[in-house]
């Protein structure tokens, strides 16, 4: 059936919204030539949206002569304020950005183990309120939040997960019940892997497995372009995966004994330690993604001392050698299981373990794995780190805030 005209109209509306967000400020035979309408059509639109305040006049084109048709149309980014949330169970970062995901303001605060849940929670929460303060935004539309553990398919929210502390879930409830915004929460793996999938190394890949490597080990699932949760919300939790190497099998409650007993931070370090090497962390990071560094520093000679040492304590080139090998065996591990179940065909080592290892230690990942399954799967190395979480939380953030101010009216 054809569309009535009305539909027609919010059709391509909503096109033409979707090209500004992404391609940035366009001209009038620009939304043209992408969208396919026509002259008048696309006049049409435009008119439509700057009436609804929804797009406005940016700049001038200077490919263009002076004029309406040099008019460069773009998204009205005040039209709503966004915050993004990464959730740690060491403390909370923030951002608040406009609605084109430009960045007003950031801050962080520390929370200790010994924080009872109450303060946590009023820390988290007045760590929110001073950064919309400082961003001058009056209100918040969509607050998007990564944090660790399960996220109910269902119902959105986080649910009860052992080993995480209980202000994490306080701290979703509260913000939903203190800020006139809507709230989104997301496994902050999968956030990482949304990243990975629209800016990162994965841009050209419609199926992989992102290996999250920070204080503990994860892994998110995107096949045919759509992130899998699975039917509880656990694809991914491969800690608790059951590998050789370890001195027993994890169970309903720990996961010591399966794939993070070699893939952890204190993992890793205590392989590193019998390595001979130790390296200092740098601000909040895991220990594990300096002592990487480190190695990696040492086996490449790109360490800036000449020496092939670099900082830290312990022996050169050969103790570095050994750990990164031995450390990408156990990743391998890890991987050519993913592998036989999904043939994914392509595995990013994400988080600061993997940005710290970058190429050398992806290349020594996918060596290995090749030689464990028949299944072609190419090892990539994240660039974004820790960081890709909160970046992953203003995406949803956007989308959520996009999804519903550019709804037909």
């Amino acid at each position: 059936m054809a569309a009535s005209p009305s539909t027609a109209r919010a059709i391509n509306d909503r096109l033409a919204l979707r090209l500004l967000q992404q391609e940035g400020p366009l001209t009038a035979g620009q939304l043209k030539q992408l969208t396919g309408l026509s002259r008048p059509t696309v006049a049409d639109l435009v008119e439509r949206l700057t009436a609804a305040g929804l797009v406005t006049v940016v700049g001038e084109s200077r490919a263009q002569r002076r004029g309406p048709n040099a008019r460069l149309y773009g998204i009205v980014a005040r039209l709503a304020h966004l915050a993004a949330l990464d959730v740690r169970t060491e403390g909370v970062s923030v951002l608040v950005s406009d609605l084109l995901g430009g960045v007003l303001a950031e801050a962080s605060v520390p929370i200790g183990g010994e924080t009872g849940t109450g303060p946590a929670v009023e820390q988290s929460v007045a760590l929110v309120e001073r950064a919309v303060k400082e961003a001058g935004a009056a209100s918040l539309h969509t607050v998007g939040i990564g944090a660790p553990g399960l996220i109910d398919p269902v119902t959105g929210e986080l649910r009860d997960s052992q080993g995480l502390p209980e202000w994490h879930r306080r701290l979703v409830a509260a913000l939903q019940e203190r800020l006139p915004a809507q709230v989104i929460v997301e496994n902050e793996t999968n956030l990482a892997a949304l990243v990975e999938q629209r800016e990162g190394v994965a841009r050209d890949r419609d199926t992989f497995v992102l290996l999250w490597l920070g204080h503990g080990a994860g892994a998110a699932v995107v096949l045919d372009g759509a992130l899998r949760r699975g039917a509880s919300g656990g694809t991914g939790e491969i800690g608790f995966l059951p590998v050789p190497g370890t001195s027993g099998l994890p169970s309903a409650t720990d996961c010591e004994g399966g794939f993070h007993s070699l893939a952890s931070s204190a993992a890793v370090t205590e392989l590193a330690a019998r390595c001979g090497l130790s390296a200092e962390a740098e601000g909040d990071e895991p220990t594990a993604a300096a002592v990487v560094r480190l190695a990696v520093a040492r086996v490449t000679g790109d360490d800036g001392t000449g020496t092939g040492r670099g900082p830290g304590r312990g022996p050169g080139k050969d103790g570095a050698e050994r750990f990164l090998d031995t450390l990408a065996e156990r990743l391998a591990v890890g991987a050519a299981s993913v592998a036989a179940i999904l043939d994914p065909g392509c595995v990013v080592l994400g988080g600061e373990i993997g940005q710290a290892g970058g190429e050398v230690l992806a290349g020594r990942v996918g060596r290995r794995l090749a030689r464990m399954t028949p299944l072609a799967t190419e090892v990539r190395a994240t660039a974004l780190g820790g960081g890709a979480v909160l970046r992953g939380a203003l995406l949803i953030a956007r989308d959520g805030a996009q999804d519903e101010l550019f709804a037909p009216r």
